[in-house]
């Protein structure tokens, strides 16, 4: 499997994305917001889908494949990385002043991860939090309220899908957005039978042993440049 740069792909990806909000709020007519916003061109009438570049650490929200608004940012330290992938927010809520005061939560299934705001507003604009998207607490106000459930959040974090911006060495215990999609890989080969958490457990340790042993790599926990290359896991340009 060669991981190529979707930066091409993320266009059509919106555009399909914004197809299926459609049909969700026409489905939930209800999840449309009713307050008040002050954001030039936005129709309540119409959802919206976030976008959240990591390497950037900005966030753009579109409306009808339009930029209706752009955020600087925070995502997850190289230690606690944010979860790369489109999600759903599944969550809203007005958490507390950590929080600062608003909280819309992912379906991303090896942790709790959303956007939400925060009382160090100097930690916006590089990837310093524990894999939340973090914003000034004025602006997630505001993005709360044009945000219903069901809004879709696409989050890159490089230049290669899932594996962001480099193959990282993996270790039991890990968790992330790679091995969700080595997980999704193995499950193509037959070795993955449950569907992917995104967790490097100790159910997935014996996958990788039985894939090692059944590709004659030496029997060892850690997933790196061998393993990649025997599940045909190559990143180019």
């Amino acid at each position: 499997m060669f991981v190529k740069k979707t930066n091409k792909l993320v266009k059509i990806l919106l555009l399909i994305l914004f197809i299926e909000s459609v049909f969700f709020s026409i489905k939930y007519p209800n999840q449309k917001s009713t307050l008040k916003v002050d954001i030039k061109n936005y129709n309540p009438k119409k959802p919206i889908v976030i976008m959240v570049d990591l390497e950037t650490s900005l966030m753009q929200v579109f409306q009808e494949n339009k930029v209706l608004k752009t955020y600087v940012v925070s995502g997850g330290k190289p230690s606690t990385p944010s979860p790369i992938g489109v999600w759903t927010v599944i969550s809203k809520d007005t958490w507390g002043e950590g929080f600062g005061g608003r909280w819309m939560g992912f379906n991303v299934p090896w942790g709790k991860y959303g956007i939400h705001g925060t009382i160090y507003p100097d930690s916006i604009g590089w990837n310093s939090s524990h894999g939340c998207i973090r914003m000034r607490n004025k602006e997630v106000a505001e993005l709360y309220k044009i945000t219903p459930h069901g809004t879709k959040v696409i989050i890159k974090g490089g230049p290669f899908g899932n594996f962001g911006s480099y193959l990282r060495t993996i270790k039991p215990g890990m968790r992330g957005s790679d091995i969700y999609e080595l997980q999704k890989m193995l499950k193509e080969k037959g070795y993955y039978y449950g569907n992917p958490d995104g967790i490097y457990g100790e159910g997935m340790k014996s996958i990788i042993h039985k894939f090692q042993k059944d590709n004659k790599l030496p029997i060892v926990d850690t997933i790196e440049g061998s393993l990649y290359k025997k599940l045909g896991v190559k990143l180019i340009d």
